[in-house]
C-alpha cells in the first residue's frame, strides 16, 4: 500500500525565544510545558483540536483551527513532514519540535 503523496493536516505551534522567526517571550522549557499541557487537554477531550489551535497556536493558521490545507512532501520542514506523513487520518501526534517551535499535528486527509 503506497502512502499518499499529498495530505492535509492541521497543527498547533507554540514558539519560544530560540524559534526561527519567533515573536515569543517563552523559554524553550516554558513552550515545551505549554504544548504538553495543550496536548493533555486535547487527549482528555476537554478541548477540541481546532479550538485549541485558535486559542493557543502562534501560527497564522491557528485562526482557521490550525488548518494548513493540502501539501506534498518537500513543502514543509523535515521534522514536521516526517510526523505529518506518518499519521493516520484523524490521528493526532504527540508534541514534537522543529526549528519553528513545538507542534502538535492532526492529519485531516
Amino acid at each position: 500500500m503506497s502512502k499518499k503523496n499529498k495530505i492535509s493536516a492541521s497543527h498547533i505551534l507554540v514558539m519560544h525565544q530560540e524559534s526561527q522567526n519567533s515573536r515569543s517571550e517563552l523559554t524553550s522549557e516554558e513552550a515545551k510545558k505549554k504544548i504538553d499541557d495543550i496536548y493533555k487537554e486535547i487527549k482528555s477531550g476537554s478541548i477540541k483540536f481546532a479550538d485549541a489551535a485558535v486559542k493557543h497556536s502562534n501560527c497564522p493558521s491557528g485562526q482557521s483551527g490550525g488548518n494548513l490545507g493540502e501539501f506534498s512532501k518537500g513543502m514543509m520542514v523535515k521534522a514536521f513532514e516526517d510526523v505529518a506523513f506518518s499519521l493516520d487520518i484523524e490521528q493526532i501526534s504527540e508534541p514534537f519540535e522543529s526549528e519553528f517551535g513545538f507542534h502538535i499535528v492532526k492529519r485531516d486527509q
